[in-house]
């Protein structure tokens, strides 16, 4: 069970109603659907009333032993599930478990209370159930949704428009931003600081004004210490329901899709475009102005120095095809024997 100092769990979840929040479908049509559970688990740590999952085959040896009152499961692998054990197939079990993780520790809710020691703008329009934190700077102008929370030390600069449902990370601080509806900003963020950007010359490189914004659409987190920088005309735009990992930095006029995976130490060169759909896995190198195509996916440590196609896998540095890559890697490996 999860340290109750610091989570807090919603109490016991009868079967039915997991299997009404997930899809998930009983493979034993008998079984109570009245039968409590109290919490989620791994599979080696669960106990009878607990709930777990299998998604990785890896992890089958700890399922057959397992202690676990149900677990979410694929079709193709209740073969190594014991007997006793209540299982719930679908074709998704990761994502069946997160809804159930959901449901056992909800979102806290922010409190509706302003700390006095927070500096907030006469002119700034603060949102119904919201709650401010000690020695949080609300500039001139800003705009806060409803149920948004403002971490302790975090810095939102004059003109900032925030949605509803918004959590921004204590000591982070949002500059020339428009940000969305329901969004995570974990702690230490920095968005909307002005992007690398110099017209360069013998003796002096000039710094050139950048005018852009950071628009983040809806369902977008943004992990600790990741930077994102404003456009330098155009603006730099997160789609919809994208996830970035910590220690991200994304450079000015910047486009990236809905849905995209941006892992930890990525780091993307101004005016590139990343499609719908992307993974890019850690310490991936994004050259400038360049386009990733909806659906691809750039293995870790891969450097992109030109535009990658919908869809493709590619790896290494200079990025290739990932198949040629494991080729070449396969190569040299049977160089190094000789």
């Amino acid at each position: 069970m999860a340290d109750s100092r610091f989570f807090y769990n919603s109490g016991s979840i009868t079967l039915e109603r997991i299997i009404s929040l997930t899809g998930a479908e009983l493979l034993d049509k008998n079984a109570d659907k009245n039968l409590k559970f109290n919490d989620v688990a791994p599979l080696d740590k669960a106990q009878p009333d607990e709930i777990s999952f299998l998604d990785n085959i890896k992890y089958a040896d700890s399922l057959k032993y397992s202690k676990a009152g149900a677990c979410f499961i694929h079709q193709k692998n209740i073969k190594h599930a014991p007997e006793n054990m209540l299982l719930l197939v679908t074709e998704q079990p990761y994502q069946a478990y997160a809804l159930t993780a959901q449901a056992f520790y909800p979102t806290k809710l922010p409190k509706n209370l302003i700390y006095n020691n927070s500096s907030i703008a006469s002119s700034a329009k603060i949102g119904a159930n919201c709650q401010i934190d000690t020695f949080a700077v609300i500039g001139e102008n800003v705009e806060i949704g409803e149920n948004c929370h403002i971490g302790s030390g975090a810095s939102i600069a004059d003109g900032v428009i925030i949605g509803n449902n918004t959590r921004i990370g204590a000591n982070s601080t949002i500059s020339h931003s428009i940000i969305g509806n329901n969004i995570i900003i974990h702690r230490g963020v920095h968005i909307g600081q002005d992007g690398f950007g110099f017209a360069l010359g013998k003796g002096a490189h000039i710094k050139v004004p950048q005018l852009g914004r950071v628009i983040i659409e809806d369902f977008v987190e943004i992990g600790s210490g990741s930077c994102i920088d404003r456009g330098a005309g155009p603006d730099t735009i997160i789609g919809t329901g994208s996830k970035i990992d910590n220690l991200v930095q994304i450079g000015h006029n910047v486009v990236i899709g809905k849905h995209s995976i941006i892992v930890s130490q990525v780091g993307i060169a101004g005016s590139s475009q990343i499609g719908n759909g992307v993974v890019l896995a850690g310490q991936v190198g994004v050259a400038g102005h360049l386009k990733i195509g909806n659906g691809a996916k750039l293995a870790a440590q891969s450097g992109a120095m030109s535009d990658v196609p919908e869809g493709a896998a590619y790896g290494g540095s200079p990025a290739i095809p990932i198949k040629e890559w494991h080729r070449q890697t396969l190569l040299k490996r049977k160089e190094s024997k000789k």
